[in-house]
C-alpha cells in the first residue's frame, strides 16, 4: 500500500516510546510513509498508557481528538496500541466506535498487518501472548540521536498491590546481554552520547536469564564494546541495589553519578501493604551505601501519597524522611485506584482531595529542597550535554549528568559573547550563575 501516510501519537513512559520506535521502523520497512502532520495522515496510531487514571484519561482524550480528523479531514483509520488496548480491549471496541483496530503489547510486530487489514475494511485486533512475544527489534528513533533509551527487560514480577503493570505487560523478561550490546553499538553509530538503561525494574536485570542480578555485567559489556560517554541507570529498586552495582557506579567513569530509586513510601506498615520488597531499613541502607561510595551522587525517587489506610502520622513520617534525606529529584503521585489490583479492594480508601493535598504538600517541600541544593551549585562549573538553542529564552539549553531526559530540570546557558557555536550533542563546560527551583542558568566557555 504505497502512498499511505501514517501518523503516530505516543503517550506514557520512555518504555512505551521504545515500542513506538519499533512500530515506526516496521511500518517504514513495509513502505508506508510516516508523517508528523495528523491532518495529512491516512491512518493514525495511538500508542497508549494505562498505568493510572490520569494516563487512561489522556489516552481516551487523544483518541477522541484524533477522531475529529475522521470527520473533517481524510483520515481513514484509527489504531490503538499499547497498555490501554491491552487492558481494555473489549470496552474500547464497545464504547469507542471511532477505533478501527486494537494491537496489544505482545503484538506490536503485527502493526503493518493491522494497518493493511483495517484499510481493507476489517475491524482488526491482535493480542498475542505478552509473556512469549519477541522483544527488541529495529527502531526509528523519536529521541534526538545523541540521547537514546535502551530497554533491557519487559514486564514486572514485583506485584506491588497498587500496580497494574504485571497485568498489562506480563512477567519480567530480560533481553540477552549480546542483543543489548549490539543495539547499543547501533545507537552509538547513530550518534548516541547518552544511553539510558530502562525497564520496569532495571536492577532486576538478568535474574531470569542468568540466575543473578546482571546489570553490572551488562554495563561493563556495553562499555567494552562502545565508547558512549554517558551511561544512565533508571528505575533501581532499593532491595536490588547490590554492592557490585554500587561499586560499578562508583568506579566506572562512564556511568553518570545518578540513580533513580523509586521508594514509594517510607513507613514500614504502608510498604508492607504495598507489597514493596524491603522496608525502611532497606531503603536507608541503599541510600547510605550509594552516598558513601559515590560522594555527590544525584538521587531521584518517586513516592505515592494517599495509599489506602495511610494515616496522617504515616504521611508526616514520609515528609520528615524527605526533609532529612534531601533527594535531589523527587516526583509525588496521588494513589490511583486501579481495578484488578489488590489495593482496589483495600479498606481505608482516601478522599481524592486529601490525596491531592498530600501530594501538593510533598511537592512544596521538595521545591524548597531543590532550590536550596541548586543554590549550592552557584559558581561551580558543570559538564552539560547541549540540546540545542532555545529561541524562546534566547539561550542554549542542555542537561548535566544530574538531569535525566524528560523528567528533570534543564540548564540554560550562553557563550561569554553570545556566539551561537554549540551543536546538539556537544558537551559543554558551563559555569552556573543563577538558579531556580529546578533549572539552572550559566555561561559556557568557547570551544
Amino acid at each position: 500500500m504505497k502512498n499511505i501516510k501514517i501518523g503516530f501519537v505516543s503517550l506514557g513512559c520512555a518504555k512505551n516510546q521504545l515500542d513506538t520506535e519499533v512500530m515506526l521502523n516496521i511500518l517504514a520497512d513495509e513502505g508506508f510513509e510516516i508523517t508528523n502532520e495528523e491532518a495529512e495522515a491516512d491512518v493514525i496510531i495511538i500508542n497508549t498508557c494505562a498505568f493510572i487514571n490520569d494516563a487512561k484519561q489522556e489516552a481516551i482524550d487523544n483518541i477522541l481528538d484524533v477522531a475529529w480528523f475522521k470527520k473533517h479531514r481524510h483520515l481513514k483509520k484509527i489504531i490503538v496500541t499499547g497498555c490501554l488496548a491491552e487492558r481494555y480491549r473489549e470496552q474500547i471496541f464497545e464504547q469507542m466506535p471511532e477505533v478501527d483496530a486494537l494491537v496489544g503489547v505482545g503484538s506490536i510486530k503485527k502493526i503493518a498487518e493491522a494497518v493493511r487489514l483495517s484499510l481493507s475494511g476489517k475491524r482488526y485486533s491482535s493480542f498475542e501472548d505478552k509473556n512469549t512475544s519477541e522483544l527488541g527489534g529495529g527502531r526509528m528513533l523519536t529521541t534526538p540521536p545523541y540521547a537514546a533509551y535502551l530497554k533491557v527487560a519487559e514486564g514486572c514480577d514485583n506485584r506491588c498491590t497498587y500496580c497494574a503493570i504485571p497485568l498489562i505487560r506480563g512477567r519480567f523478561r530480560s533481553r540477552p546481554i549480546e542483543e543489548l550490546v549490539e543495539e547499543a553499538k547501533l545507537l552509538e553509530a547513530d550518534g548516541c552520547r547518552e544511553l539510558s538503561l530502562i525497564a520496569q525494574d532495571t536492577s532486576r536485570y538478568g535474574l531470569d536469564l542468568y540466575g543473578k542480578y546482571s546489570l553490572p555485567e551488562l554495563i561493563r559489556r556495553i562499555c567494552e564494546q562502545t565508547s558512549i560517554p554517558w551511561i544512565r541507570l533508571l528505575y533501581l529498586y532499593p532491595d536490588k541495589i547490590t554492592d557490585e552495582l554500587v561499586d560499578e557506579i562508583a568506579k566506572n567513569d562512564r556511568v553518570v553519578k545518578y540513580a533513580d530509586i523509586p521508594i514509594q513510601h517510607i513507613n514500614d506498615e504502608v510498604l508492607k501493604r504495598m507489597n514493596r520488597h524491603g522496608d525502611r531499613k532497606t531503603i536507608e541502607d541503599a541510600i547510605k551505601r550509594l552516598r558513601a561510595a559515590v560522594p555527590g551522587i544525584t538521587l531521584r525517587t518517586t513516592v505515592i501519597a494517599g495509599f489506602p489506610g495511610e494515616t496522617d502520622a504515616q504521611y508526616e513520617e514520609l515528609c520528615e524522611f524527605i526533609k532529612e534525606t534531601k533527594f535531589d529529584r523527587l516526583g509525588a503521585f496521588a494513589y490511583s485506584r486501579e481495578e484488578d489490583t489488590p489495593a482496589y479492594d483495600f479498606d481505608g480508601q482516601i478522599d481524592e482531595q486529601v490525596k491531592q493535598d498530600r501530594v501538593d504538600g510533598i511537592m512544596a517541600l521538595q521545591s524548597e529542597i531543590s532550590e536550596a541544593l541548586n543554590k549550592k551549585k552557584l559558581r561551580t562549573t558543570v559538564k552539560v550535554l547541549c540540546e540545542g538553542f532555545d529561541g524562546a529564552t534566547g539561550a542554549y539549553v542542555g542537561r548535566s549528568e544530574a538531569d535525566a531526559p524528560d523528567v528533570d530540570g534543564k540548564i540554560f546557558f550562553d557563550l561569554d559573547k553570545g556566539q551561537h557555536l554549540h551543536k546538539e550533542g556537544d558537551f559543554v563546560s558551563v559555569r552556573i550563575t543563577d538558579c531556580y527551583e529546578y533549572d539552572l542558568v550559566g555561561i559556557s566557555k568557547k570551544g
